[in-house]
């Protein structure tokens, strides 16, 4: 029998997390319009949850929808993202809505299979190498910065376990494009981790993955200043169980500045530190990266620097320690000349103009004649010299520092120039000289070009049949070893972590049976 939005709303009290509800009070009000036109009421009060069959009560946030749309949400089918943003999805109180999805186990029907056990989830995984070999890193981060961080550790050989709520996992499982109805971007940030599902908030699940941190070495937690300690999972705490832990924080805004409760993004981060200030185009607009700067290389890296710094630390000392990373921080290194600049003439270069960021002819882009860019960053006279030669400008060797209005003019001559040729062209032309000049490749190009593949920055698994190509970890360590695991089921080493911690079977079928535990 098909699934009905009756049944996926009479389930919610028996999928009520009690734990999660802390402090919040509310009354919603689910209206399906359509084929099935009625409402249910659903409140929470005191960590309760009562259910109605018609709408009572003055609602504190109303959801409307068709039930299609309804089951298919509940369901895992859709998006909520997409559906909201469609208007598939009307939602009268978005924070309030996110904080009542929080406290509901996902749907998943019922069976007559019984409670899951032991016997299943038991994947066995190749042995993987390298410098951070024997390092257990536990992971609760989400989306990008952590993520990343995490996944790139693990190809050095640490063993990550990523810690996720089974009823609330990383967000970016269900981001579009999806694969198998996985995210492509899941998939791109968490090869070579194990996965434990399990509720931390309760009692239960808790005691499990503090039974965990005891033997582990860096604990990797992002989120806001606060909610750790909340949780009962702060470093002072952890501490005390594991005096050796390496602690690693990633916020925007750091642990305890003005801003520290202040939501953002990389777009925040990057405004201010100066990076967007910078970057602009030719009318002195700002300009966004296509890339997350602040996440990647203010969160990823600098979270990386901080665990193998403080590994290193700790092998001298014997102790761990808390380390706070914050995002906007670890921006501002990027600004170091631009600021130097500034600071030793009281002003900066107009956005768009200081000599590295668009400011300089021969250090710029330039369209060919078939719509594909190239590169020029003959920075120095002897690579300047040589285009100028080339191209029969020999007037332009001397104007490599004009003003302005000089630089201005030369692009416009070399922007001219360059639309005479197709890329190729213009590579082929200038294959033999020395003078810094690249093809800007696209997304599609990457994987066949040939520097890329030369340099091994590619890790390619086997999806739906198809070739999914996930970018490879920079640094090579000896020892690093193939071959590297696919991103984990949800679940899917919940098991094997917990029996590792010296859980056993009896109490792991009993974490099973109470849904604190999820296994793939």
């Amino acid at each position: 029998m098909p699934i009905t939005a009756r049944q996926i709303l009479d389930s919610a009290p028996s999928r009520f997390r009690p734990e999660k509800a802390n402090g919040l009070t509310c009354i919603f009000h689910f209206v399906i319009i359509g084929a099935e036109d009625f409402g249910y009421t659903i409140t929470i009060e005191n960590n309760t949850c009562r259910l109605d069959t018609t709408l009572t009560g003055t609602p504190t946030c109303v959801i409307s929808t068709d039930a299609a749309t309804y089951i298919d949400l509940e369901t895992g089918k859709l998006n909520p993202q997409t559906a909201l943003m469609s208007g598939q999805v009307q939602v009268s109180n978005l924070m309030e809505m996110m904080q009542f999805a929080n406290c509901f186990r996902k749907y998943e029907g019922t069976t007559d299979d019984g409670p899951r056990t032991t016997e299943k989830n038991t994947t066995i995984r190749p042995k993987r190498g390298g410098p951070l070999e024997g390092v257990t890193i536990i992971d609760l981060t989400r989306l990008l910065p952590g993520p990343l961080a995490t996944m790139m550790l693990a190809d050095m050989g640490a063993d990550v376990i990523k810690v996720e709520d089974p009823d609330s996992p990383d967000y970016i499982r269900s981001f579009e494009p999806l694969i198998e109805g996985t995210s492509a971007f899941y998939y791109a940030l968490n090869r070579n981790k194990r996965s434990l599902a399990i509720n931390f908030l309760s009692p239960a699940g808790k005691a499990a993955l503090l039974d965990i941190v005891r033997r582990a070495d860096v604990f990797i937690e992002q989120y806001r200043p606060g909610v750790m300690k909340r949780m009962g999972l702060d470093y002072e705490t952890l501490k005390v169980i594991n005096p050796q832990l390496i602690y690693i924080s990633i916020t925007g805004y750091g642990q305890d500045s003005s801003l520290s409760q202040a939501a953002g993004h990389d777009l925040n981060y990057i405004a201010i530190a100066g990076a967007l200030g910078v970057t602009g185009d030719g009318n002195g607009k700002p300009v966004i990266p296509g890339f997350q700067l602040a996440d990647i290389a203010g969160g990823s890296y600098m979270a990386m620097n901080a665990v193998t710094t403080a590994l290193y630390r700790r092998e001298k000392t014997g102790t761990g320690e808390w380390l706070d990373i914050a995002m906007t921080d670890s921006v501002l290194p990027f600004l170091t000349l631009p600021f130097a600049e500034q600071q030793a003439l009281g002003k900066g270069h107009t956005r768009g103009k200081f000599q590295l960021s668009g400011g300089q002819a021969n250090y710029n882009v330039y369209e060919c004649g078939d719509g594909k860019y190239v590169a020029l960053g003959s920075l120095e006279p002897k690579f300047w010299n040589k285009v100028c030669e080339r191209l029969g400008r020999p007037e332009w060797r001397e104007q490599i520092l004009g003003d302005e209005s000089v630089q201005a003019s030369i692009q416009k001559e070399l922007q001219n120039i360059f639309r005479t040729k197709k890329r190729t062209e213009w590579l082929a032309f200038f294959q033999k000289d020395d003078v810094c000049l690249t093809a800007i490749n696209d997304l599609d190009e990457l994987t066949t070009d040939a520097y890329l593949r030369e340099r091994k920055l590619f890790v390619d698994f086997d999806l739906a049949g198809k070739t999914f190509s996930t970018i490879a970890t920079p640094v090579r360590h000896e020892g690093m070893t193939d071959p590297h695991w696919q991103a984990p089921r949800l679940g899917e080493d919940s098991i094997a972590i917990l029996r590792e911690s010296g859980i056993s079977d009896e109490q792991i079928n009993h974490l099973i049976k109470e849904n604190t535990i999820r296994t793939a």
